[in-house]
């Protein structure tokens, strides 16, 4: 039996993809307990109930700072790969190490990926991966970081790998600059 390869398809997180990342988001019990993939935003919006967090992600959509590929499966929207500028996503994991050798920041960063239950080990954060770096060329372009995880020759759940894992960054274009944790790497690609 020869199986198909899914198609998935990007679209740039917008007001008019809202609804549909909204509701992914909401099926996910707020994606990592509420956090609506707001932590990297800044701290002042952590300790806030997930409801808070909701019409804070929507604000920031409105005024177009906040950025992300969402990747469709026909009309649905299955996961993400959120992106930015260091001023709109100002908090990495890690950034005690990160900032140790006095890093030149990026123009663009990629700090988190979130696939449904239904899709992982499907190839969506390849296909957001992707779909985030021809969404920064259409922006400009520039220095792009990464703070994946190496899972090689480790097992990891991939509901957990919410920074992505070192070989799908690889696996586009990424190098790797320097270790800042255990398994965790700085990668970058310019666009």
């Amino acid at each position: 039996m020869l199986l198909m390869p899914i198609k998935y398809a990007t679209k740039a997180l917008s007001l008019d993809t809202w609804p549909d990342f909204a509701r992914l988001v909401e099926a996910n019990n707020g994606v990592w307990g509420g956090c609506w993939c707001m932590w990297y935003h800044g701290k002042e919006c952590a300790d806030e109930p997930s409801a808070s967090k909701r019409k804070a992600k929507e604000c920031l959509v409105r005024e177009g700072r906040a950025h992300a590929s969402l990747v469709f499966h026909g009309e649905d929207c299955v996961g993400w790969c959120q992106f930015g500028s260091p001023l709109e996503l100002p908090l990495i994991h890690n950034e005690r190490a990160y900032l140790a050798n006095d890093p030149m920041l990026p123009d663009w960063r990629i700090t988190c990926f979130f696939s449904g239950k239904s899709h992982r080990r499907n190839g969506v954060a390849t296909v957001a991966l992707d779909g985030a770096i021809r969404h920064i060329r259409t922006l400009g372009g520039g220095r792009v970081e990464g703070y994946p995880e190496d899972i090689e020759d480790r097992k990891a759940s991939p509901a957990f790998l919410f920074n992505g894992a070192l070989s799908t960054f690889e696996g586009v274009g990424f190098e790797r600059d320097r270790k800042i944790g255990k398994h965790k790497w700085v990668v970058t690609l310019t666009v």
